[in-house]
């Protein structure tokens, strides 16, 4: 096993009618003029808007809002928020909605803390020395964003879709009523229920630093989300279910999972982003088509933890090589994507990539990585071409 640093300072709120507290809670922290920040509607539509500003009004609390974020969340909209919040003198951030509202809204934080151009972080020209203090209202589960220190944005220009990490971007509060994604049509869902499984199997899949106990409980994790989004699948109503998939998403993705590892491998996840910057795919569509085609690709690099997670989390059978049992649990990881009506090549995913397309993904994948990444396995540019193209 690795040293490792485990910080999750977001306090987390779970239950229905939750969404009551949020007054109660910016107080707490300190938040005296907020923006509230959310999609494209739905927020608006079920009447959970509504129900926050009442609350902030009954408080007494000033806000403005700012509508907008999109799946693969635009540059653009941050740079309007930042302005916002540089006008309306705001010191704390509401985030409503899944993972596009709330790593927009870490973006807004930190341009708004740091000043400058705030794409200079996604970019890796500088890092931030702070960010503007936020809360999170959670209405999808699957990023895990709502205890994460990520944020993913897409910069529209050349559609480059990139990510940056650092904790001043953990949100101080996350609200998490289950009752708020029953509205989430079943592809979102399935959406969810894949990105908090890959979160895991990023830090699952390497070849250094592994603890029986992380391993136990990514395990774990792992086989929950599996049994409850076919629970899903069929019983979209199920609050139980909702329930658990909505913490699993907030644990997948808050660190805990990968405690005495190498970090993580995260080559699927660089790998989409492309795919999301330039075809604006949804990011658990994106992540089931390409998987399957990064394994093949890595596992005989990482055979002993392609063989554990055949046998602990898809159930096959401990006979033949460990060859032939890590290829079958591959397998059986692409019937449970199809099971959930998710993709397993870009085909299915809908795209189709022209030859210069996929080579021109690959140079910025290799670009946003620095040249090469990986853990299961380390690819530098070849490689992630390779991979597209199998994917196809």
């Amino acid at each position: 096993m690795f040293d490792f640093k485990y910080f999750t300072p977001t306090k987390v709120v779970f239950g229905k009618n939750k969404e009551e507290m949020v007054a109660e809670l910016i107080k707490e922290f300190g938040g005296t003029k907020i923006l509230i920040h959310y999609g494209t509607g739905s927020v608006v539509r079920s009447g959970l808007l509504k129900r926050v500003t009442d609350s902030l009004d009954a408080e007494g609390i000033k806000y403005v809002t700012l509508g907008g974020a999109v799946p693969n969340p635009h540059l653009g909209l941050v740079h309007e928020g930042i302005e916002l919040c540089k006008k309306e003198n705001v010191d704390f951030l509401l985030a409503v909605g899944g993972g596009s509202a709330i790593d927009s809204a870490k973006a807004i934080g930190y341009g708004v803390f740091n000043g400058g151009e705030v794409w200079d972080f996604y970019d890796n020209k500088r890092k931030a020395t702070g960010c503007l203090p936020l809360g999170v209202i959670l209405t999808i589960a699957a990023t895990g964003s709502e205890m994460s220190d990520s944020s993913v944005i897409t910069k529209e220009e050349g559609l480059v879709k990139r990510g940056y990490n650092s904790d001043f971007c953990r949100p101080k509060f996350a609200i998490l009523n289950p009752d708020l994604t029953m509205t989430l049509p079943d592809y979102q869902t399935a959406c969810g229920c894949t990105d908090i499984m890959m979160h895991t199997m990023e830090r699952y899949f390497t070849n250094g630093g592994n603890m029986e106990i992380t391993d136990a409980l990514a395990e774990g994790l792992l086989r929950t989300v599996k049994k409850n989004a076919l629970i899903l699948r069929d019983d979209p109503n199920n609050y139980d279910a909702r329930a658990e998939v909505m913490w699993a998403g907030s644990l997948a993705h808050n660190g805990l999972t990968g405690c005495g590892s190498d970090g993580g491998d995260w080559m699927t996840h660089k790998l989409e982003h492309e795919l999301g910057g330039l075809y604006d795919v949804a990011h658990g569509a994106g992540l089931a088509a390409i998987w399957g085609s990064w394994a093949r690709y890595v596992y005989k690099d990482c055979l002993p933890r392609f063989k554990k997670f055949a046998l602990n989390v898809m159930d096959v059978e401990n006979k033949g090589t460990d060859e032939e049992i890590a290829l079958r649990g591959i397998e059986a990881m692409e019937d449970f994507y199809r099971s959930i009506k998710m993709p397993t090549n870009l085909r299915e995913l809908g795209v189709n990539p022209t030859e210069e397309e996929l080579v021109d993904m690959a140079h910025k994948c290799a670009v946003g990585v620095g040249g090469k990444k990986g853990s299961a396995k380390v690819l530098y540019e070849a490689d992630m071409l390779a991979i597209y193209r199998a994917s196809i």
